[in-house]
């Protein structure tokens, strides 16, 4: 789901004022756009979007970043106010590094998605208008978590978000399975990703890729999507 990127007046008494509760503004602001999708797979997790930025009908940019590494085991997705979206991505990686340093070790999957919860949830009466999905590979295994802008958090198998991820879902749900491997997994994606943006006119342009395995987190390149693509 991807929201409008315009001005908004959050003040608990103007929203008094005009009798307009933070859903009311949040239904208002709710826009068309963005398609991103996270899958678990039996080696590591797989993290998928389209490029289109959207504001309304305006295609305000064609190749917008959406996915972005925390750490070398962690990644998310954004869609929402751009502002919004890369405040909560710098404040996940800052905490990130200091747990490391602080700690000796990475931080588990469950911890971020948690500390990203807490953040949304606390701005509730002034929200974040952002929608993510973190996803990583830990000491636990791998874990995807969807969280909403008042900071719901849900761990997923399959997730598909935006107003393409109807379209997304009608290719998931007839092809993955649990256990199957990122190889596996990524002409299944690359199928989403295409029926999205083929049908939904808020996605589209190109898409990325990013695989998270014991190895690392890593983006595919042009040629890799070129001939998956083929």
């Amino acid at each position: 789901m991807l929201f409008a990127v315009e001005a908004v007046i959050r003040t608990p008494l103007v929203l008094e004022k005009n009798n307009m509760t933070n859903h009311d503004v949040l239904n208002k602001l709710v826009l068309k756009g963005t398609t991103t999708l996270g899958i678990i797979c039996n080696d590591g997790v797989v993290l998928a979007s389209d490029t289109r930025v959207t504001m309304g009908s305006y295609i305000a940019h064609k190749h917008g970043k959406k996915i972005y590494k925390i750490d070398d085991h962690l990644a998310m997705t954004i869609s929402g106010s751009v502002a919004d979206a890369q405040r909560v991505v710098e404040i996940l990686k800052a905490n990130a590094q200091l747990y490391r340093l602080n700690v000796g070790r990475l931080m588990p999957v469950n911890s971020a998605s948690r500390l990203i919860a807490n953040i949304l949830f606390s701005s509730r009466y002034a929200p974040l208008i952002a929608q993510v999905l973190v996803g990583g590979i830990d000491d636990t295994g791998p874990h995807v978590f969807s969280l909403d802008p008042f900071g719901s958090l849900t761990e997923e198998k399959c997730v598909a978000t935006g107003s393409g991820s109807p379209i997304a879902y009608g290719v998931l749900e007839d092809r993955f399975k649990e256990g199957m491997t990122t190889k596996e997994v990524l002409p299944m994606i690359i199928k989403a990703i295409d029926s999205a943006i083929k049908r939904d006119t808020a996605s589209g342009d190109d898409f990325d890729i990013a695989l998270i395995t014991e190895d690392g987190y890593r983006e595919l390149t042009v040629d890799e999507k070129k001939l998956l693509v083929d």
